[in-house]
C-alpha cells in the first residue's frame, strides 16, 4: 500500500492524519519575527486572537526544494511508494519545489517512487482532495489509479468562501485598498472561489454576514449538479477562521436544503489563515465544475 502525504495547507485535523496514515509537511509562517512550523507550533486559537485583538500580521513562506527533500527522506525510510498531494500551484511555488525534490530523491534512491499531484486547491479543498485519495487507497486502488483519477477530476473539487475582514484580502492583493475601506464601512462581504488554475478569485459581494453565509449554500446548489448523491455518501468539508458557530450554521443550512449528513468541520490553519484572516468560512464539495 502506498503512502499519502500532503502539506499543512490542507487544514486536516491531526486526528484525521493519524487515523488515515497521512504524512503532513508543515509550511512555515512568521509572527513577531518568530518562525513557526515543523519545530515550533502556536495554538490556532492564540494565533487568531493575536490577529483579531492585537492586529498582528503574520507572513508565510513556501517549502523550498531542500526542505521538501528532507521531508521525503524521512518518509522513504518506511515507504517506497509515495503519492504527494500538493498545495495549489496557483497560490504557491510549493508544488514545483516538491516535484524537484521528488526527482532528486528518485535519482538517489532508484527503489523509491514519488508521484506529486497538483491539487489546485487550498485549505480543506486540498483536504477533500486528500480524503478522496485515502478512500481510493483503502479500497485497494494503486498509486497510479489514484493519481490518474485525481488529475482527471481535479476540476470537480469546488471551493467557495467568505471573509469577515477585507483588509486581509487587500494585503494579499485580492482587493484594492479602496474596496477594502468602503466594503468594511458598509459591511460588504465578498464571495470567493478557487478557479480552474487554482487561484483565489472574487466572484460576488453580499451585504451582511448572514447573507454571505447563505450565499455559500446557494453556490453549492448551483454547482453541485449530479454530485448530490456522491456528497451524501461521502463528506462535505467546511473550514473556518475561529468562527465555529458560523461554520455550523452553514452545515445546518446544507442539511436542510440537500439532506446531506456527512461533514468534516475544522479550523483554518495559520498558513492559510494568515491571508484569509479571522472569521473566514469556507465550503468544499464535489460539483460539476469549479
Amino acid at each position: 500500500m502506498f503512502k499519502i502525504t500532503t502539506d499543512s495547507t490542507g487544514d486536516l485535523p491531526k486526528e484525521y492524519l493519524q487515523e488515515h496514515n497521512v504524512g503532513c509537511m508543515p509550511i512555515s509562517y512568521i509572527l513577531d519575527d518568530v518562525t513557526y512550523g515543523r519545530d515550533r507550533e502556536l495554538d490556532w486559537k492564540e494565533f487568531y486572537s493575536l490577529m483579531r485583538n492585537e492586529g498582528k500580521m503574520p507572513t508565510t513562506s513556501q517549502i523550498n526544494p531542500a526542505e521538501a527533500k528532507e521531508y521525503f527522506e524521512e518518509f522513504i525510510k518506511t515507504d517506497k511508494e509515495i503519492l504527494h498531494l500538493a498545495f495549489s500551484s496557483g497560490l504557491s511555488g510549493t508544488y514545483n519545489n516538491m516535484c524537484i525534490a521528488a526527482e532528486e530523491i528518485m535519482e538517489e534512491h532508484p527503489d523509491c517512487r514519488i508521484v506529486v499531484v497538483d491539487s489546485l486547491s487550498a485549505s480543506m479543498g486540498e483536504g477533500l482532495f486528500v480524503h478522496k485519495a485515502v478512500r481510493m487507497r483503502d479500497a485497494g486502488k494503486s498509486l497510479d489509479e489514484t493519481a490518474q483519477w485525481l488529475n482527471a477530476n481535479v476540476q470537480n473539487f469546488v471551493h467557495v468562501f467568505t471573509v469577515d475582514d477585507l483588509f486581509h484580502l487587500y494585503r494579499g492583493g485580492r482587493v484594492s485598498r479602496t474596496a477594502a475601506v468602503i466594503g468594511t464601512l458598509v459591511s460588504i462581504k465578498p464571495k470567493l472561489h478557487v478557479d480552474s488554475q487554482g487561484r483565489l478569485i472574487v466572484i460576488g459581494k453580499v451585504r451582511g454576514r448572514k447573507k454571505s453565509l447563505d450565499a455559500l449554500v446557494d453556490y453549492m446548489g448551483e454547482k453541485m449538479g449530479g454530485h448530490l448523491q456522491e456528497n451524501k455518501e461521502d463528506c462535505v468539508f467546511i473550514s473556518h477562521g475561529d468562527a465555529l458557530e458560523d461554520a455550523e450554521y452553514v452545515r445546518n443550512r446544507i442539511r436542510e436544503r440537500f439532506g446531506i449528513e456527512n461533514f468534516l468541520i475544522s479550523h483554518i490553519g495559520p498558513t492559510i489563515g494568515a491571508h484569509s484572516g479571522p472569521g473566514t468560512v469556507a465550503l468544499f464539495f464535489m460539483g460539476e465544475s469549479r
